[in-house]
């Protein structure tokens, strides 16, 4: 039936599903592997001082290779984008950009990503596979347009040459404009927040995005990938002497506990029969068909493991001025019975605990706490527990900053939770885990953690969220 955790004779994410019988088991037993952020080198000094420079001097982020670029051009793509997110399109200019979330008919966010209206009638979007291999289908359904897909890189390449349409870079921090302006050769504009312009990078004009990733005013860039080489020392070079830092896939990753974001939850695609058209799309060997799906949180049901738009944040961004797929279901929910996004700032005693397991030559083993970045799934589900011992949330992403010198984990938390509330997290698989190629067999941990606000780091909270609260209703 398989080889590698394969099903050979399954041509659809549907055929994988009829074979599995439970989606749960199939996911939660796949075999991929731990995510990987491609070809960008893991560190190039060591993780901590990549951190910490985002907070004190300026970093470059590669962001070239571990994002879907979909080009949707035409005389039909505005009404796609309208009729798939549930943000509203009534304002959306020329040289903006907006945080696109589609939902499934049911109500259950698919994933995001950054949508750019790069012209009239010409868009990009950039993030994770899920949403863009649902808008290629529904483009495919009788928009007029053209769509081009600009894969991710692959995880493992093994030494071939890898290219991709275009490169991308931000260069954030609270020094990250004089590298700017120093890279420009002059002052550059600090348009509003998501909204683009351009730059001059070593004679070559490229566009840019006004983002604040690390909290503090920055921008994103990108251009052709032949001019990757040249643009990237051109940027380290200026920014020297601002202590500019590149940094490696290890610190990217922590960047997201810092920020607030939550970036892979589990798409809500596997049941409905609304979604059977689009699972019988998708192919075996698919991102949705392969996902890796970790934690604590066991249910039979992959319904429960979907997320309502304001379990993940994303309330602000719902309009109901247009018709998008899932509205109805979004309309018949009470956004105040919604659990919240939260930041959960783990007791460095019980972290400790999991750190010293490894060497520790009796008691029982625990599941592997990696740094910086702890997840041993692509999409991982934890339970936090209240004092009681009932499950009060879910902890969805887990790691370490170096900035907070804390283990943190984004979570999504039962609205009568407060902030400064002691919960539990349950580190671990029940039943000595699951059979994921990241998983060894080990007992469950109960970490002691402060239900804390989301953005956790003061700077991203003060600087950073006001920004991206707009980044939807541009």
């Amino acid at each position: 039936m398989t080889e590698n955790g394969w099903h050979m004779s399954a041509t659809s994410l549907q055929d994988v599903l009829d074979e599995s019988g439970n989606p749960v088991q199939l996911l939660r037993d796949s075999q991929v592997g731990a995510y990987i952020y491609p070809v960008v080198p893991a560190e190039f000094t060591n993780f901590r001082r990549e951190v910490i420079a985002w907070q004190t001097s300026a970093v470059l982020f590669d962001q070239s290779h571990h994002m879907v670029n979909l080009w949707v051009s035409g005389p039909g793509a505005l009404a796609l984008f309208t009729d798939t997110g549930i943000n509203s399109t009534a304002t959306f200019p020329v040289d903006s950009a907006k945080q696109f979330v589609p939902v499934s008919p049911d109500g259950g966010v698919i994933g995001d990503g950054i949508l750019f209206r790069l012209a009239e009638e010409e868009f990009v979007f950039v993030g994770r596979a899920p949403v863009a291999n649902w808008l290629t289908f529904q483009a495919g359904r009788g928009y007029d347009v053209d769509v081009r897909k600009d894969d991710r890189s692959p995880s493992r390449p093994y030494g071939k040459p890898v290219t991709r349409d275009i490169w991308r870079f931000q260069i954030q921090g609270p020094r990250a404009w004089d590298v700017i302006e120093k890279v420009h050769g002059g002052p550059v504009e600090k348009v509003k927040f998501f909204r683009m312009g351009h730059l001059d990078v070593g004679g070559l004009q490229v566009r840019t995005l006004r983002h604040g990733m690390a909290g503090a005013p920055g921008l994103e860039l990108w251009g052709p990938y032949e001019s990757y080489d040249r643009t990237r020392d051109a940027i380290l070079e200026a920014g020297r002497e601002f202590g500019l830092e590149p940094a490696g896939a290890r610190a990217y990753s922590c960047n997201t506990l810092e920020s607030g974001w939550i970036p892979s939850p589990l798409p809500a695609v596997y049941t409905g029969e609304g979604m059977r058209p689009y699972r019988e799309w998708l192919g075996a060997r698919s991102y949705e068909a392969t996902n890796a799906l970790a934690g604590s949180f066991v249910s039979d049901r992959i319904e429960d493991y979907y997320l309502n738009p304001w379990e993940l944040g994303y309330g602000g961004f719902v309009k109901f001025d247009h018709d998008f797929i899932g509205r109805s279901a979004l309309e018949a929910i009470d956004p105040a019975t919604q659990r919240r996004k939260v930041t959960l700032a783990w007791n460095a005693e019980d972290v400790g605990t999991l750190l010293a397991n490894p060497v520790a030559q009796d008691g029982p083993t625990y599941q592997f706490f990696d740094l910086p970045n702890a997840n041993y799934g692509s999409s991982n589900f934890d339970e936090i527990r209240d004092g009681s011992g009932e499950v009060v949330g879910l902890s969805l992403f887990t790691g370490y900053s170096a900035n907070e010198r804390t283990a943190l984990s984004l979570a999504t938390i039962d609205p009568d939770v407060p902030l400064g509330a002691e919960v539990r997290v349950i580190w671990g698989e029940p039943g000595g885990g699951s059979g994921k190629a990241t998983v060894q067999p080990h007992e469950q941990f109960a970490v002691r953690a402060i239900v804390s606000p989301a953005p956790y780091a003061a700077m991203a909270r003060e600087t950073y969220q006001a920004g991206w609260r707009t980044a939807a209703t541009v």
